[in-house]
């Protein structure tokens, strides 16, 4: 009588999804997925640019916060707060659409129908309107603009199930010859290539100062939206629609949910927040319009809500640390001499490690302990 041998080998690593996290255990994993970053990026700085790390830390600080004077750095504190509200206002714009598993790639060209809008409205009635209702038709037209290029890619999907990362990715190619053929029509000294500042002199159409602070207003608007589009998602009826749509369409049309109108409805808000984006990029900080008015901000807004899990209030300490990272490794180019690739590597090396830090929270890495044998 012959014997079979079967044997089983249990896999030495394997990773199993973790069904629930603790708030603590986040923290934790983040704190240290910090702590490992910053070594990991010294040890870069040390071995690679042969310069103290301690040092270009100090300058990554100062170039976000710091300064020579109390005044300059309260001006670079300022910058890196409008900078930090510019990018949070795309990125809650982005919250909604990615809830409902519509992925909206296009927040750079929707930014940037809102300030061609921002801009025209600066340039042609600048002069003739107040103060008060400039600003107004402004902050209107640029909602409607960015919502308009929303609406579009909505549309397409509701109907005809495009896709819609590729549609609004394509978008916002549209979006940048827009903007350069607007450049050409109001360009200004004319041969310049640029638009220059709009309004220079009379600042028609910027924003006012308030308390004192030129950029105030910038912080009012984006906490107000941020504020507002976290209750629309958790409290309202719609905000409860968009999370079963993006769950299951399946279960939404089983529920009596119109799945195309809810597609629409959340793309024109998404599109709406883009747009006041770009008003804000116009009329608040640049008080001008060209292709980089965004800078890449609507794709930076992409890592920043998907960090966050789409609740509007982490975005804000995301977009801030994206910002520090932006603002550092621009000084420690200018302090150092190092060229604009090396100080990124740096703030690559962070933020690969925050990103990574993120698979830790939500899966776990098992390592056997000993192998199964079964002999039959």
């Amino acid at each position: 009588m012959s014997k079979t041998k079967t044997t089983g080998h249990e896999p030495f690593v394997r990773i199993a999804k973790r069904t629930s996290v603790s708030m603590k255990r986040k923290i934790l994993v983040r704190l240290a997925a910090i702590v490992l970053a910053l070594l990991a990026s010294a040890l870069f700085i040390y071995f690679i640019t042969g310069l103290n790390p301690v040092a270009v830390y100090k300058a990554m600080f100062q170039g976000a916060f710091g300064g020579t004077t109390l005044s300059a750095t309260m001006r670079r504190s300022w910058i890196t707060i409008r900078d930090t509200m510019f990018l949070l206002t795309i990125s809650v714009a982005l919250a909604p659409a990615f809830k409902m598993k519509f992925w909206n790639i296009g927040a750079e060209g929707q930014v940037l129908m809102g300030g061609i809008v921002t801009a025209g409205i600066m340039i042609y009635f600048g002069e003739s309107m107040p103060a008060a209702l400039l600003l107004i038709v402004m902050f209107v037209a640029s909602c409607l603009a960015g919502a308009l290029w929303g609406l579009i890619p909505a549309i397409f999907k509701a109907k005809w199930n495009t896709n819609e990362t590729l549609f609004t990715l394509m978008m916002n190619y549209v979006a940048i010859q827009l903007t350069s053929f607007c450049v050409a029509l109001w360009e200004n000294p004319y041969g310049s290539n640029s638009v220059g500042i709009i309004n220079q002199n009379s600042m028609a159409g910027w924003f006012p100062s308030v308390l004192g602070q030129n950029y105030l207003l910038n912080v009012i608007l984006a906490m107000a939206v941020t504020i507002g589009v976290y209750l629309y998602m958790k409290k309202s009826k719609q905000g409860y629609e968009i999370s079963v749509v993006g769950e299951s369409q399946d279960t939404a049309k089983y529920a009596g949910i119109s799945v195309k109108k809810v597609i629409i409805r959340t793309m024109l808000i998404s599109g709406a927040i883009c747009g006041m984006a770009g008003f804000m990029g116009v009329a608040g900080i640049d008080h001008t319009i060209s292709t980089n008015t965004v800078g890449g901000r609507g794709f930076t807004a992409i890592i920043v809500a998907w960090l966050a899990k789409f609740n509007t209030y982490t975005m804000i300490a995301i977009a801030l640390l994206l910002t520090f990272l932006d603002r550092g490794a621009a000084e420690i180019a200018s302090q150092f001499g190092l060229n604009e690739f090396a100080s990124d590597v740096v703030s690559g090396i962070i933020l690969f490690f925050i990103l990574g830090s993120e698979f830790f929270c939500n899966y776990k890495v098992i390592v056997s302990k000993k192998t199964k044998k079964e002999e039959a």
